[in-house]
């Protein structure tokens, strides 16, 4: 399941397009400052610039919204891995370095991996498992960045393992902003985070 699962009753493609992107836009800053829950298409379709009536042109409920969105949200991470995982070369240190970038994204995009978090509950099974998928893809980039760059020191079940820690670490920034914030920058957090991720490392010599 895709984008163009979603009905709409508009037959051209560009224009479909178009609108959605006003809706995810709009959505993510009312999901933002209300939730899901309390936000209503027609909040949603005045911040998008168009009638209600217009809005079921393009989506066929409010869980059709909250599925675009997070399509939009997974999309922006895995095009952002996809292509710090490919112009790295593999070494360790370059691993550490798609480790500090992704971390820097999850930083910039706090508020969408809040929404990612909170209301996953609500999307249709269907909807679920595609965005399950996306992650476990996600994932999957950094599993073979693990093993390509240290074939030597990890097993495929220990890149598995590993690759799903690095992810967490990056959502943790943002779900548990509201204690590690007060006691880390940034910086500090990503220091200390790929420091401990540099002890289990021989740094390869180049």
């Amino acid at each position: 399941m895709d984008q163009s699962s979603i009905a709409s009753s508009i037959k051209d493609t560009t224009l479909i397009e178009k609108r959605r992107s006003q809706i995810i836009k709009a959505s993510i800053t009312l999901f933002k400052q209300k939730g899901f829950h309390r936000t209503t298409t027609r909040e949603i379709a005045k911040a998008s610039g168009f009638s209600i009536g217009t809005l079921y042109e393009y989506i066929r409920s409010k869980e059709d919204v909250l599925f675009l969105v997070y399509e939009s949200i997974n999309n922006a991470v895995y095009i952002h891995l996809k292509r710090a995982v490919k112009k790295e070369e593999t070494s360790s240190q370059n691993l550490i370095n798609i480790i500090d970038s992704y971390f820097r994204l999850m930083d910039d995009m706090q508020e969408e991996v809040i929404i990612l978090y909170q209301e996953v509950k609500s999307l249709q099974e269907d909807m679920k498992g595609t965005v399950l998928e996306k992650e476990r893809e996600m994932v999957g980039l950094l599993k073979n960045a693990l093993l390509s760059s240290m074939p030597y020191l990890f097993s495929n079940k220990e890149a598995e393992l590993m690759a799903n820690n690095i992810f967490v670490q990056g959502h943790m920034w943002c779900f548990r902003r509201w204690t590690l914030h007060q006691n880390f920058t940034l910086e500090e957090y990503i220091k200390m985070q790929t420091h401990f991720f540099e002890q289990m490392i021989p740094v390869k010599q180049t």
